[in-house]
């Protein structure tokens, strides 16, 4: 033993020399004070921690106020404990904060009970160095004996001292008590803390859930103030993001929890859902587990910062069993110094307890009134210098000295202090002052920008780990953080029951496909059927529970996800249909042009003269801007096609029928009317016909005006289209259906009065039969039409385009074929019978 304190004192001289410090380590680890509880200083501060937890008793079997057996040390409270005394001890040493003010402190131990925490909040409160709480009617000049307090560790510890300071507007500065209703300023004014509160974990829980796409889970939580209050804020946020709770319960904490445990495990096997949530403290979690291991159970646990770092349930046997654990810890730094801090106080408290010269006595006085938190602490030694490298120390122990340095910061600025001096040093100091100045200050700590939000929240996020189960223990890998948004690395995940890895199942029905909807079973919005959208609906969102109408103007097929605008169709140049006719009109375009050669090669001869002269010509002219308007029907329709289409189509035919009405009613004098002088014929034959061509052209022009004034433009018929369908066939709108009808109606009417004045004309004796080829003619065009329109009315848009066409073009050939071919052919054949006898009672009306 002896050696061994020898090598110890060898090493500790080592750290705490000067050629040491210049290597590195601070010179003021020489001045360390080895109380850990108390130290004095010109301010004081107020530290609550869990030092101690009961023993076997329980706090409701108390029969006196005081009986109250806190004898069971936590290590990681002392940690903690330590952490403060740290960063006093660096405040004091540095010139930069508070450089002639030194700081103090007075720790107590909460024991996590409310009978052991009211002795030192109460202490904090009264009056100076005194031990009572003068009643006043205004405490604004009430000076306090600490000047704040740190702590305490747990939700339901603040929910006690909480009221009690703001009343006082004593600042309070928790480092780990997270539950969000102390951001409410109407109750807890003067509440502070380093670590965010559990709304924003539950964030950040919601967003992890929701990254990996879970939607029916459970939540548990412990049955107290931490507990309750990240059950109802986890709840509230996954309702809102579509996640379903299939089961939710609290773990009792002052009770036995064995058969609640049994049965929360019972529900949640029933539900079957793959993920759980606990919000819990670290013995709640700890009777939860070991149920868990006994029941052999397996999900994914998604942690709250209150166990995911706990030391204790990390080394329960079989804890490895239990499947995958995801947790949030708070995203802090390591303290650098921090462990050679540590060995170097207790290499010194070990020094005197060999020297026999320890202080720990010195706090027994009237400036540390109460019972010492941890007597057994005056025995720590070298061999537990772990408590300041535990995994969880490391992770939370930046809580603890923010809140000291927010403190310091704010004195710092309270008093007015610069590089030398605080000019308002050994001024009365009263709490409620420097709780304002801690609601505004910012200050860099190590790097990072650290402020207090309006509700006293910290300006920090979290860290996302993942358990990595070892050899011999459990380490904590960090997977991820979460400060505005989630940011995480899924490879670094080993999830349980995969041997490939993949990411567990936590759905009460799979996810509907698209263009599906979803029709709840049950309560839970998360079991569903999934339903077809029909035509004309579409699913809007994923988790849409009925399909949404298609807005105006656009349409959608069965099981669509979206709406589309309606794609249109239209007789394209390059269709074979459009070919097909289009070759046929070049072929009868040819026709026409062979003919007029012919008749002009023969122009003045007694056949041309019989045929109209120069009103046959008007009639070829007419017939071939007929075929010409059938590319009107072809390509885009727009509004200036769509205007002239149909009416276009329509007077070009009635020229040519015009035509053939005035020959006709030449013929018709001449063989019904012999008698009749020549003088008159010629009449006819001149002058006559053309008022006959004009007067019937006027009356189809007033038609087809009429029809285009009613008409509306394309684009308007395109806009007020009503919508039902994805793609259509779109062509010019027929419109006025009475005007259309009424132009080719009225076409119809010429020919069939031209066929009525040749069908029983007598036929010259010996001469051409002129009468015969308009019978034939007319009754062609009349045919073609009067089949064309039962055949029209039962079409569909883009047949009826393509029946219209081949009319015009069949009605078109038909005149021609009929009228002028045999003239061709008595030309081209026979042209000795092109003499004026031959033709003489169609030119001089003598038989």
């Amino acid at each position: 033993v002896r050696m061994q304190w020898v090598l110890r004192m060898l090493l500790l001289s080592s750290v705490l020399s000067p050629g040491h410090a210049e290597d590195g380590f601070p010179a003021w680890f020489k001045n360390i004070s080895t109380d850990l509880f108390w130290s004095k200083g010109d301010i004081m501060l107020g530290g609550i921690f869990p030092i101690n937890e009961l023993g076997n008793s329980s706090s409701s079997q108390r029969e006196q106020p005081d009986d109250v057996h806190c004898d069971r040390v936590l290590s990681y409270g002392v940690s903690q404990v330590l952490v403060m005394k740290f960063a006093v001890d660096e405040i004091n040493s540095s010139p930069l904060v508070l450089p002639d003010t030194s700081l103090g402190f007075e720790i107590y131990d909460s024991c996590r009970q409310p009978s052991v925490i009211m002795q030192p909040a109460m202490l904090f409160l009264s009056e100076g160095k005194s031990q009572s709480i003068r009643v006043l009617c205004n405490y604004t000049g009430y000076s306090t004996r600490v000047a704040a307090v740190i702590g305490p560790s747990t939700s339901e510890m603040v929910s006690i001292t909480g009221k009690l300071f703001s009343f006082f507007l004593m600042p309070q500065i928790s480092y780990s008590a997270t539950s969000d209703k102390f951001s409410d300023k109407k109750q807890f004014p003067s509440f502070l803390r380093t670590v965010p509160s559990d709304r924003r974990q539950a964030e950040a829980m919601v967003q992890l859930v929701l990254r990996f796409e879970w939607n029916w889970i459970a939540v548990v939580g412990s049955e107290d103030e931490y507990g309750k209050q990240g059950l109802r804020q986890f709840s509230l946020l996954a309702s809102q993001q579509s996640i379903c709770i299939a089961y939710e319960a609290l773990i009792p904490v002052y009770t036995s929890s064995k058969a609640t445990i049994k049965d929360i495990l019972q529900r949640i096997n029933q539900t079957d859902v793959g993920v759980v949530v606990l919000f819990a403290l670290p013995s709640a979690a700890m009777d939860f587990f070991s149920m868990v291991i006994s029941s052999k159970m397996q999900k994914v646990w998604v942690g709250s910062t209150a166990w995911a770092l706990d030391k204790n349930l990390v080394s329960m046997e079989g804890i490895r069993t239990v499947g995958t654990v995801l947790a949030f810890a708070d995203r802090n730094q390591k303290l650098e110094l921090f462990e050679n801090y540590t060995y170097a106080f207790l290499s010194r408290l070990e020094r005197e307890q060999l020297n026999g010269t320890s202080n720990a006595n010195s706090t027994k006085t009237v400036d540390f009134p109460l019972a010492d938190p941890c007597p057994s602490c005056r025995g720590l030694t070298l061999q537990n210098i772990s408590m300041a490298t535990d995994a969880r120390l490391q992770r939370t122990a930046f809580s603890v000295y923010t809140a000291v340095y927010s403190v310091a910061h704010a004195l710092h600025k309270l008093l007015k202090c610069n590089q030398t001096r605080c000019l308002k040093k050994g001024s009365v100091l009263y709490s409620w002052q420097l709780l304002e100045v801690l609601k505004t200050i910012s200050f860099d700590i190590n790097g990072t920008q650290f402020k207090f939000n309006e509700e006293g929240n910290p300006s920090i996020g979290y860290t996302v780990l993942t358990w990595i189960w070892g050899k011999d223990q459990v380490e904590f890998q960090d997977i991820g953080s979460y400060v505005e948004k989630l940011e995480l690395k899924k490879e670094l995940i080993k999830w349980h029951q995969s041997t490939s890895n993949e990411v567990p199942k936590s759905t009460c029905s799979a996810n509907c496909q698209t263009g599906q909807v979803r029709r709840v079973k049950g309560f839970h919005s998360c079991c569903f059927d999934c339903i077809d959208c029909n035509e004309g609906t579409f699913q809007n969102r994923t988790e849409d529970f009925q399909c949404t109408d298609c807005p105006v103007g656009q349409w959608s097929t069965p099981r669509s996800n979206q709406c589309i605008d309606p794609t249109f169709h239209y007789l394209e140049w390059n269709q074979n249909e459009s070919l097909g006719l289009v070759l046929g009109a070049v072929v009868v375009l040819a026709c026409h042009a062979a003919v007029g050669w012919l008749f002009l090669r023969h122009w003045g001869s007694p056949l041309v003269c019989a045929s109209g002269g120069s009103l046959s010509a008007l009639a070829l002219l007419s017939l071939s801007g007929g075929c010409a308007s059938l590319s009107l029907f072809l390509g885009q329709p727009g509004d200036v096609v769509c205007r002239l289409q149909q009416p276009l189509n329509a007077i070009f035919p009635t020229f040519a029928l015009a035509t053939v009405l005035a020959i006709s009613l030449q013929v018709i004098y001449v063989t019904e009317f012999p008698g009749a002088t020549p003088s008159r014929l010629e009449s006819l034959r001149g002058l006559g016909s053309w008022l006959v061509v004009l007067a019937v052209c006027s009356v189809q022009a007033g038609l087809c005006g009429w029809f285009v004034e009613e008409g509306q433009p394309h684009s308007q018929y395109v806009a007020r289209m009503k919508v039902n369908f994805v793609e259509s066939f779109l062509r010019c709108e027929v419109e006025p259906m009475v005007g259309f009808g009424l132009m080719y109606g009225f076409n119809g009417l010429l020919a069939l009065v031209s066929f009525m004045c040749t069908f029983m004309a007598q036929k010259p004796a010996k001469q051409y039969n002129l009468a015969r080829d308009i019978t034939f003619s007319t009754l062609a065009y009349c045919v073609v039409w009067v089949v064309f329109i039962p055949i029209y009315t039962g079409l569909q848009e883009k047949t009826k385009s393509l029946a219209q066409m081949a009319a015009i073009l069949l009605s078109n050939l038909g005149l021609l074929a009929a009228y002028f071919f045999p003239k061709c052919h008595l030309l081209l054949t026979t042209p000795d019978l092109n003499t004026l006898d031959y033709f003489r009672t169609y030119l001089e009306g003598a038989p």
